[in-house]
Formats: structure tokens, C-alpha cells, sequence
């Protein structure tokens, strides 16, 4: 019987053991793929990156071709303005894969001019207002059926903050508040800052505003300007007038200012805010999918200076 009893009791403990080993053998190789998934998601993200990068590259390339032809002027049929379509890269990226295994990889983008908007920083220059400038940002606001009041309190949070900076690799940085120092404006989100401003107010001025990273006045380009801004550019001109030189533009652009002050709806007009022909700040959109990866991006690119850098990138 005691015998017995001990056989008994090392089956069971065989028995534990066993099972202990095959928990352990089984975490283990659980922890690997976990580990082995996470490096291959590492992997598809910096071949994302990698891949915007080359995106950027070859926006930065159009736009230097695009000013090496027309100097002068920028138009919404320029090269630039071309969209980049899905398109695949399975075959231009690299990747371990199985014997006929086939998994997404594409590239969306395009390119819209950022003068096509107002530049916030044109409220204020040296900290001081610009009265023809909120001048026009008032009407602009009207135009979208928003309140023209909130245009003063954008002013002065302009004038207060100082124009935004650009940080460490081309990624903006907000200024801290120290005593009376306001955080400058980096992007339209930041207008909830201003005292009636509501999500759905800014959801209305998003694609008609910006803030660029110029120390001085930029000028909004009337061969881009949607109506909206077009009309609020100059005193007088009437949303239906600025509609109908947009809707002329499919044929004909202006090539200096002349063209643009000899036009019938600008007849005994005058404008008092910055306006121009041509751009330099320019945003990019890009979207990368690389299997289960996918990374959505908008960058600001910036030709001022002669060649085209990238000034920000921004994921979403």
C-alpha cells in the first residue's frame, strides 16, 4: 500500500511537472511572437516614414520645377497642382514575404497652395495691428457667416503672442507663458484661445486661414484665393463678383497685377490688404498604407529661400 501510494504521488508530480513545463514552453514562445510582432509594426512604420520622406522629395523637386518655368506667377494648373492617385509600391519596397504573398502598399498625394489662404500673422506685424489687414479678416469672416467681432480679439492675440516660431527639425514650437508673455498661434486649433471662438466656428475657417512662419506680411495669390477671401481682399467687391473671377480663372490667370486690377468686377476698386500672383508656402498631404500600417500626414514646404524645404510635418 505504500508503495503504491508513493507511485501515486510521482505520477501526480510528473503530472504537474509536465504541465508547469508545457505553461512555461507555451509562454515563452507567446512572449517571442509578441516581440516579433512588435518589431515588424517598428519596421512598417519607419518604412512609412521612409517612404513619406521620398514623398516630400519629389514635392520639393516639383515645386523648384514649377518655379524655374513661371518666377513670375503660380496657377492652379501648374504641375504642382496635379494630385498623386493611389498608387501601389509593393514592388519598391522592401519586405520578407512568402512565396506569392501580395499585402497593401500605396501612396496617396497632392499639393494646395497655403497662400491661397489668409496667414493669421498678417494681423500684427512688430507686435503692432495692421488695420487694413483686420480690415480684411473681418470681412472674410462675414462672407462665412461668422461673427466679424472675433476678428479683434485674433489681432490682439497676434499682436501679443508675436509671430509663431519654427522648432527643431522643421516641427513648430509654442511659446511658453511666462507673465504677460501669450502662447503665439501654430495652427487654427489654437483660436479656441480667442473668447467666442466654438469647434464648429473653426471647422468653418479651417481651409481659409493659416499661420505661417514669416516674420513679415505674406500676401494672399489671387490666381488660388478661394471667393471668400477673394471678396474680403477688397472693400468693395461682392461675393457674387469674386465668384465670377474665380469661376474665369479655369481660363485665364494672372500673370502680374495689372492683369488682376484690369478686370471689369475690379473697376474703380482699391486694395489695401497684401495680395499677390505667385506662391512660396505650399501644403503637402500625404497618406502611406504599408500593410497594417498607415500613417496620414500634412507638411508645409517653403521655397523663399530659392530651393524648397520642409518647414513642419504633422501626423494625424
Amino acid at each position: 500500500m505504500r508503495l503504491r501510494r508513493q507511485q501515486g504521488v510521482a505520477i501526480i508530480t510528473a503530472l504537474l511537472l509536465s504541465t508547469l513545463a508545457v505553461t512555461i514552453v507555451t509562454s515563452l514562445f507567446w512572449l517571442q511572437q509578441v516581440q516579433v510582432r512588435s518589431m515588424e509594426n517598428q519596421r512598417l512604420q519607419l518604412q512609412t516614414r521612409w517612404i513619406l520622406r521620398g514623398a516630400l522629395d519629389l514635392s520639393r523637386l516639383v515645386l523648384n520645377e514649377d518655379r524655374a518655368h513661371t518666377p513670375l506667377w503660380t496657377e492652379l494648373n501648374g504641375v504642382w497642382a496635379t494630385p498623386l492617385e493611389e498608387t501601389r509600391l509593393d514592388d519598391y519596397v522592401e519586405r520578407e514575404r512568402l512565396q506569392g504573398e501580395r499585402y497593401d502598399a500605396t501612396l496617396l498625394g497632392r499639393m494646395t497652395d497655403a497662400q491661397a489662404r489668409y496667414n493669421l500673422g498678417n494681423l500684427a506685424t512688430n507686435k503692432a495691428l495692421n488695420p487694413a489687414e483686420v480690415a480684411v479678416f473681418k470681412k472674410l469672416l462675414r462672407n462665412l457667416n461668422l461673427d466679424a467681432g472675433l476678428a479683434q480679439g485674433v489681432a490682439n492675440l497676434v499682436a501679443q503672442s508675436g509671430a509663431a516660431p519654427a522648432g527643431q527639425q522643421g516641427q513648430p514650437v509654442q511659446q511658453s507663458s511666462v507673465g504677460n508673455q501669450t502662447m503665439a498661434l501654430v495652427r487654427v486649433e489654437d483660436l479656441l484661445a480667442v473668447s467666442g471662438f466654438t469647434p464648429t466656428a473653426i471647422d468653418k475657417l479651417r481651409d481659409y486661414v493659416i499661420v505661417l512662419p514669416a516674420l513679415g506680411v505674406v500676401t494672399v495669390n489671387v490666381n488660388t484665393a478661394p471667393p471668400e477671401l477673394l471678396s474680403a481682399l477688397v472693400p468693395d467687391l461682392s461675393l457674387s463678383d469674386a465668384a465670377a473671377m474665380v469661376s474665369a480663372r479655369k481660363t485665364v490667370y494672372y500673370r502680374d497685377a495689372a492683369g488682376f486690377t484690369s478686370l471689369p468686377q475690379m473697376n474703380g476698386k482699391k486694395i489695401n490688404a497684401a495680395w499677390g500672383v505667385r506662391s512660396d508656402y505650399f501644403l503637402a498631404y500625404s497618406r502611406v498604407k504599408l500593410d497594417r500600417a498607415t500613417l496620414e500626414t500634412q507638411s508645409l514646404l517653403d521655397r523663399t529661400g530659392g530651393l524648397t524645404k520642409v518647414v513642419w510635418i504633422r501626423e494625424y
